[in-house]
């Protein structure tokens, strides 16, 4: 984990109220993993607690993180100019972990798309992504060309606009047996998580499955504890440093 001042070298917006920031680091962060993530100042002195987002890309020096305008905070870093000096904490957080793994199914929906993508970047050279990827409408569809690094991409939006209508579950249960994973990783709205925990366990599907949690963080290393979330054993965990990423069958969601 490394505390750096970074540079922004591009700022643009790539779909209804979402963002892609560019940064470059004056050094290496070591190997960040799929599903990691890093704190962000949003460069206002108003707004002192970093924005935890996921990590979307990663090129050499140059780390790419996505981000949907909520409040001020993120209006804020919309503004950011090419030039301009942010202060980032990296990485953060337990990544996916795909070894042994070779198939994997991807179910992504709205902004938990980017942690997705990083996993695909980092392991589509060796092993086989299935994606089912479900966006609010037409609008919100964003980085196609980075998920068509899947062996199969299925797209959905609620209204139909784009792809078929419908949801990211639907459309892995529409699908699951083609071929039948030996993984599956989701990350995506809580109302998400929880349908597709609720319908793995009503269809028996036995696949193991890892879920990248989206939780309001303050410090991002586990210190504050205002993300905590409970576990299936009564135990708590931190988002940001037992996570983000669980086994779907460890925790309450």
């Amino acid at each position: 984990m490394k505390d750096l001042t970074t540079v922004v070298k591009s700022n643009v917006k790539i779909a209804e109220n979402i963002f892609m920031i560019t940064l470059t680091l004056p050094e290496s962060a070591g190997r960040i993993k799929g599903g990691q993530f890093v704190n962000l100042s949003t460069g206002d002195g108003a707004h002192l607690l970093r924005r935890p987002l996921g990590v979307m890309k990663v090129e050499g020096n140059d780390v790419s993180v996505c981000y949907q305008l909520k409040g001020e905070g993120t209006v804020k870093l919309s503004q950011a100019k090419a030039g301009d000096k942010l202060k980032i904490l990296l990485p953060l957080g337990n990544g996916f972990d795909l070894e042994g793994k070779k198939n994997i199914a991807v179910i992504g929906g709205g902004v938990g798309i980017f942690p997705l993508i990083a996993t695909i970047r980092e392991h589509c050279a060796d092993k086989k992504f299935y994606s089912y990827i479900g966006f609010r409408n037409k609008n919100a569809v964003c980085l196609t060309d980075e998920l068509e690094k899947s062996e199969k991409l299925t797209i959905v939006t609620d209204d139909g606009g784009f792809g078929a209508k419908g949801n990211a579950v639907e459309a892995y249960l529409n699908d699951c047996d083609k071929p039948e994973p030996d993984l599956i990783i989701a990350c995506g709205p809580p109302v998400m998580l929880k349908v597709l925990k609720q319908k793995l366990s009503e269809r028996g599907i036995k696949t193991p499955c890892y879920v990248s949690l989206e939780e309001r963080m303050g410090c991002g290393i586990g210190a504050c504890l205002v993300c905590v979330c409970k576990k299936t054993d009564g135990e708590n965990a931190r988002v940001c440093k037992d996570g983000p990423v669980f086994n779907i069958e460890e925790v309450e969601l």
